[in-house]
C-alpha cells in the first residue's frame, strides 16, 4: 500500500487529540485528518480523569499571586464557557452511536476541613475571590446538607461552598463519545499509533501499522509521551519537555449515586481529593499525584492506600463497604516548568498541544478551537496563538514567576501539607514542629539550590528535584536549556 496524502496529522488521541481531529475534520469537511493513538489501556490521562470541568476548582491562592497563574485561571473560565455548545456538537455528530449517558452535569461542593495545612484555608478563600472578581456563583453552605457527604467526625468540614456552574462528566463515556464523533466524519482518519518522522522534501510521515500518510502538518498531542516523540523527530528541537505526573484513582459501587462532585480545594503537590458521579451511577474516587520523569505502567500499593484512606475517612465513610469497580492509572503531561505546551514550533508545520497536567479534558474544546482556527487559515501561521494560550508557545523561554528561594518555600509547603494529610504528629516536646518545618524548607532549599541557572522547578515537580531524581532532573533541564540557547542565537 501506497503513502497517503492528508493535511493534518494528529500523534495523539486523549481528550485534546480526538477535540482537535474533530474540530479540523467538523470545520473544513475537504481537510483530510488523520487520528493516531491506541484506543485504551496505554495510560494516558485522560482515560484515567475524574473530568471536573471546573473553572474554580484548581484556584490556589499561589497561582493568583502569578502572572501565568492567572493567565491558567482564564483559560480555564473560557473553556468551562466552551462546554455547553461543545458537548451538544459532539453528541449530535456522533448520534446513537455515543454512549446513552456521558455523565455530564453541574454543580460542586468545595469542603474544607483540618485534615491538611493552612495551604487549604488560603486556597478556599481564593476561590471565593476569584468567583466574584468573574461573576460565578459560589455559595456559603452547611457541610452536613451535602448530599452523599459523610466523613468521620475528626474529619468533618466545618465550612463549604457550593459552587453551582463547576461541570463534570464520566471521561470514559466522553471519549468513547468522541471516538464515535470522529467515526461518522468521512474525512476523519482513525489509525493506531504510528512513528512521526519528516518527510523528503518537506511535511511529515506517519507510519501505521494501517497504513503511511502524509501531511505538510502534523500536531503532537501525545501527553506524557509528547518528548521522546519530539526527540525522535528533531533531537535539537527547543520544545519545552513533558515530564509524567502519575495519577491513581478508583471507581466504587456505593449503595445510592451522588448527585454532585464533592471535592477538597488543591492540596499538597494534587488537585485534592474528590468524588465525581459517574455515566452508570458508580463514584469515581480521586486522585493521586506523583511526578515521574517517565510515564509509569501501574499504581503503586502507596498510592492506593492513601487514596482509599483519605476518601473514606474525609469524604464517606460508608463507602468502606462499596465494591471496587475498576481501578484507574493515568500520566498527566506535566512539562518542565509546569505550564502548557502548545501551538506552532519553530520546525515548520510542526505544532504540540501538550503539558496541559490535569487541565486537558477540561481545556480540550477551548485548545481545539484555537488550534483549528490557526491551522485551517488560509495563510499559514507565524505568531503566537491567541488568548491566554499565546504565553504557553512550545519553543519559548523556561517560565519562572518565583526566585528560586520563593519557590522552594512553596515547596515546603505543599511537603508540610502532604505530612498533615498523612497524620504525621510531631512531639510536643522541645520544638518539634519548627524544627521539622525548617528542616522542610532545608530540603528544598538545597534541592531547588542544584538545579542550573535559569531553571525553577514549580512546586508539582519538587519531588523529583528533593529526592534520588534530581541529579537527572537538573541534567534534563540542563540540557533543555543548552539546546534552546543554540536555537535563539
Amino acid at each position: 500500500m501506497g503513502v497517503r496524502g492528508a493535511d493534518v496529522l494528529v500523534i495523539g488521541a486523549g481528550a485534546v487529540g480526538r477535540s482537535l481531529a474533530f474540530a479540523l475534520a467538523a470545520a473544513d469537511p475537504a481537510a483530510r485528518v488523520v487520528l493516531a493513538g491506541d484506543l485504551a489501556g496505554s495510560g494516558g490521562a485522560s482515560g484515567a480523569a475524574g473530568a471536573m470541568l471546573g473553572a474554580l476548582g484548581e484556584v490556589t491562592d499561589q497561582g493568583l499571586r502569578t502572572g501565568h497563574g492567572r493567565l491558567r485561571t482564564e483559560l480555564a473560565i473560557e473553556a468551562a464557557g466552551c462546554w455547553p455548545l461543545w458537548r451538544e456538537q459532539v453528541r449530535s455528530r456522533a448520534g446513537s452511536a455515543a454512549p446513552p449517558h456521558d455523565g455530564y452535569g453541574t454543580g460542586t461542593f468545595m469542603v474544607l476541613n483540618t485534615v491538611s495545612s493552612a495551604m487549604d484555608d488560603t486556597a478556599f478563600s481564593a476561590v471565593a475571590r476569584t468567583a466574584a472578581e468573574y461573576g460565578l456563583g459560589c455559595e456559603a453552605t452547611a457541610p452536613a446538607e451535602i448530599p452523599g457527604y459523610r466523613p468521620l467526625d475528626n474529619d468533618r468540614a466545618l465550612r463549604a461552598w457550593y459552587l453551582p456552574a463547576e461541570g463534570f462528566i464520566d471521561a470514559r463515556a466522553w471519549l468513547a463519545t468522541l471516538e464515535a464523533a470522529l467515526a461518522a466524519l468521512p474525512n476523519a482518519i482513525r489509525t493506531p499509533a504510528g512513528t512521526l518522522t519528516a518527510a523528503p522534501g518537506g511535511g511529515y510521515l506517519l507510519d501505521t501499522p494501517t497504513g503511511a500518510f502524509r501531511a505538510p502538518r502534523a500536531v503532537v498531542a501525545a501527553g506524557a509521551w509528547t518528548t521522546p516523540l519530539l526527540e525522535a523527530l528533531d533531537p535539537d528541537l527547543p520544545v519545552v519537555p513533558v515530564l509524567a505526573a502519575a495519577g491513581t484513582a478508583v471507581t466504587v459501587a456505593g449503595p445510592e449515586p451522588w448527585p454532585r462532585v464533592v471535592r477538597t480545594p488543591n492540596r499538597a503537590y494534587a488537585c485534592g481529593l474528590h468524588a465525581v458521579p459517574q455515566a452508570d451511577g458508580t463514584l469515581y474516587l480521586g486522585a493521586s499525584a506523583q511526578a515521574a520523569l517517565t510515564p509509569t505502567a501501574r499504581p503503586t500499593a502507596g498510592a492506593l492506600r492513601f487514596l482509599l484512606d483519605a476518601a473514606l475517612s474525609q469524604l464517606d465513610h460508608g463507602l468502606a463497604g462499596a465494591g471496587i469497580v475498576r481501578t484507574h492509572h493515568g500520566n498527566r503531561p506535566l512539562s518542565l516548568d509546569g505550564h502548557p505546551v502548545i501551538g506552532p514550533t519553530v520546525r515548520e508545520g510542526l505544532w504540540v498541544a501538550s503539558g496541559t497536567h490535569r487541565d486537558g479534558l477540561h481545556a480540550s474544546p477551548l485548545i481545539a478551537s484555537v488550534l483549528a482556527d490557526a491551522l485551517l487559515a488560509p495563510a499559514p501561521m507565524t505568531g503566537t496563538l491567541s488568548g491566554p494560550l499565546a504565553a504557553f508557545a512550545p519553543c519559548r523561554e523556561l517560565i519562572a514567576d518565583h526566585t528560586l528561594k520563593e519557590a522552594a518555600a512553596e515547596a515546603a509547603t505543599h511537603h508540610a501539607a502532604l505530612a498533615a494529610e498523612a497524620r504525621m504528629r510531631p512531639p510536643l516536646t522541645g520544638a518539634w514542629p519548627q524544627a521539622l518545618t525548617d528542616a522542610y524548607a532545608a530540603r528544598m532549599e538545597n534541592a531547588y539550590a542544584a538545579m542550573p541557572d535559569g531553571y525553577v522547578p514549580p512546586p508539582d515537580l519538587a519531588p523529583l528535584a528533593y529526592e534520588d531524581t534530581g541529579p537527572a532532573l537538573a541534567e534534563l533541564a540542563a540540557a533543555h536549556l543548552a539546546r534552546h540557547a543554540r536555537a535563539h542565537r
